[in-house]
């Protein structure tokens, strides 16, 4: 069965633009198409699809505003925002309340297929163009934390420990990855899209897409930001 999807976007030449093109492929199916939050919720809500493609800058109450209610609904889509804000603060705000992805609406069909499928099967797809941006927000809530101050009395008073034999480390996680697959990695933390990497590297773009497969097998990961994440909380390892 095709993956139901419902458009929500207020330029209607947009929703039959994109109508159009995804009808192109039968692996999706567009329910319904809705210029507003309020008729978002009405269509999503009657006509319970799978995925709803929710651009942001809506009339009245924008698309991230909506999220809470139409992940409220029973059965509750999966929501794929498709957007032209590259904002970092509307990024981290959709996924925050709870969008599954966030993609700009540069991408092309082929992609915006895939990260339809994608987030269908439960993973999390963000832009590459966006993925620079949100390890910079993830490393800069790393940096901002501090580890709780300890009552010195208390830690005064406790007993010694006896000393615990060493602990052998365990192997990093990107010690599996090949050098090609850490090249490759690097370039994804960077928020490169394959065919950038493909043409950073000279190598085929379908090379790319295979070598990213692995790698996210290899670390058991579900998404690239998630290898993005991965590679930038520990740049020393790539």
């Amino acid at each position: 069965m095709p993956i139901r999807l419902l458009v929500v976007d207020d330029h209607t030449l947009f929703r039959r633009g994109l109508r159009a093109l995804l009808a192109q492929d039968e692996r999706v199916t567009v329910v319904a198409e809705a210029a507003d939050a309020g008729e978002a919720l009405r269509h999503a809500a009657q006509h319970q699809p799978d995925v709803v493609l929710l651009d942001n800058h809506l009339p009245g109450v924008h698309g991230i505003d909506a999220l809470p209610q139409l992940l409220a609904l029973q059965p509750a889509p999966r929501v794929l925002m498709l957007t032209v804000s590259e904002d970092a603060n509307d990024l981290a705000q959709a996924l925050a309340r709870g969008a599954s992805g966030y993609l700009l609406k540069t991408a092309d069909g082929q992609d915006l297929v895939d990260a339809i499928e994608a987030v269908h099967r439960g993973e999390s797809v963000v832009s590459p163009e966006m993925t620079g941006k949100l390890v910079a927000a993830y490393r800069q809530a790393l940096g901002s934390g501090q580890p709780p101050a300890q009552d010195s009395e208390a830690v005064a008073a406790a007993p010694a420990q006896p000393p615990q034999p060493p602990v052998q480390p365990s192997p990093h996680p990107l010690s599996r990855l090949s050098p090609r697959e850490r090249d490759i990695l690097r370039e994804v933390a960077r928020g490169a899209s394959n065919k950038e990497i493909a043409r950073t590297l000279d190598i085929a773009e379908t090379t790319v897409k295979i070598h990213v497969q692995h790698i996210l097998r290899k670390l058991n990961l579900s998404s690239r930001v998630q290898a993005a994440v991965l590679a930038s909380s520990d740049p020393d390892q790539i």
